[in-house]
């Protein structure tokens, strides 16, 4: 079975994932999490988590999304707390 992940991005305002495994943090401006195929960081502001679920892999952002950025796709080179300040 194959790794999935899909993103759709709705008027740069909402955002439904699939294939989220894990939540590292998010707040108004940044949401930090994993998906099937690696690293995710959304970028925005006034970011709202507003649906999760890591049972089915799925999860909805809404605010003002400005950017998304992917990352390693090896989830064990997971960023230690010196890694993390500097993000």
């Amino acid at each position: 079975m194959t790794d999935r992940h899909n993103a759709i991005l709705e008027d740069r305002s909402k955002l439904m994932l699939t294939g989220v495994t894990d939540v590292e943090s998010f707040d108004e401006n940044k949401v930090y999490l994993y998906t099937q195929l690696g690293e995710l960081v959304i970028r925005g502001k006034q970011l709202h988590v507003n649906e999760m679920s890591l049972e089915s892999g799925e999860l909805t952002v809404e605010g003002e999304i400005s950017a998304l950025s992917y990352g390693d796709k090896d989830r064990t080179k997971k960023l230690g707390f010196v890694g993390k300040l500097f993000r």
